[in-house]
């Protein structure tokens, strides 16, 4: 609701993701899945802004007058309680959509009192920041060395392709695309410096089935929803992308698996080693990858 109620207050979804301090697209996903969990069309969008269908218009009212009830019953409950701890969570771009809802309702379970700030933030970022005591748990893309930090399996993804249809359907067999009939088109890349290691394995098994990587994206370009789908409509480019993807597509673009998974994307939880804290360990326990239920071999 307060997604919602940002969005519609700034006028577009860019500006409410400034103001709320989160990446654009988790808050354009967070839209589209309130539209449809709801069932309705809340948000119009055009190229200068969003306007409100009637039911948006509804939704802001009720929205609104929810909100105003929540944080006044909060403040009521804040009198009688002690303040508790802020466990401070980083999150890439991308993330498996039930790795943590798990964890958070264990962590809730046992330490009612752990309130969760998560923020969105590239591999380095993130890493930087839990060595200088910014971030108490990071979720990245690569294993960190050094003895300041420990790190365990999250999460394993075996990652597809966003192809034009027309490009994928005559290369396409009864187990998918092959890595190498892709070569000639352009890879919708990201900056190496937001996780240097994995662009580097990534970028090595692309060259071994023949693509042409080309240059990195440049340092802090995001490699948003938007950018994949418009590069990849084309029929120019592809891009990669997990089985979940949730972001709408446009009718020329589909996902299609990889033919003998090449291409598999870790999440590694990543915590200071020397944390004594109880709620941090048993929110790391929880997220512990467990190798028979990953499917990646």
């Amino acid at each position: 609701m307060r997604m919602f109620v940002a969005v519609v207050e700034e006028g577009s979804v860019t500006a409410a993701a400034r103001r709320l301090h989160i990446s654009q697209p988790a808050l354009s996903q967070a839209m589209v899945a309130l539209e449809r969990r709801l069932g309705l069309h809340l948000l119009v969008r055009h190229r200068t802004g969003i306007t409100l269908t009637d039911a948006g218009s509804t939704l802001l009212i009720e929205s609104r007058a929810v909100l105003a009830r929540h944080d006044q019953a909060l403040a009521a409950l804040n009198r009688h309680e002690p303040p508790g701890e802020v466990l401070r969570l980083g999150i890439p771009l991308e993330l498996l959509p039930d790795l943590l809802p798990g964890p958070l309702a264990s962590l809730g379970a046992a330490h009612p009192e752990t309130r969760v700030q998560a923020r969105h933030a590239s591999t380095a970022v993130q890493l930087d920041a839990l060595r200088v005591g910014d971030l108490d748990v990071g979720l990245v893309r690569e294993r960190p060395t050094g003895p300041d930090l420990d790190a365990s399996l999250a999460a394993e993804e075996r990652l597809g392709v966003l192809v034009a249809r027309s490009r994928a359907e005559p290369l396409l067999g009864g187990r998918g695309l092959r890595l190498d009939a892709l070569a000639g088109l352009e890879w919708v890349g990201f900056p190496r410096s937001g996780s240097p290691a994995w662009f580097d394995e990534l970028t090595a098994i692309l060259r071994s089935h023949g693509l042409n990587p080309g240059l990195d994206a440049p340092a802090g370009e995001q490699l948003i929803a938007e950018v994949k789908l418009a590069a990849v409509t084309s029929g120019r480019a592809f891009a990669l992308a997990p089985p979940h993807w949730s972001q709408p597509m446009p009718d020329e673009v589909a996902w299609y698996p990889l033919v003998g998974h090449p291409l598999v994307r870790r999440t590694w939880v990543v915590w200071p080693a020397n944390s004594r804290r109880r709620d941090i360990a048993l929110f790391v326990d929880a997220l512990q990858c467990d190798p028979t239920d990953s499917g990646v071999s």
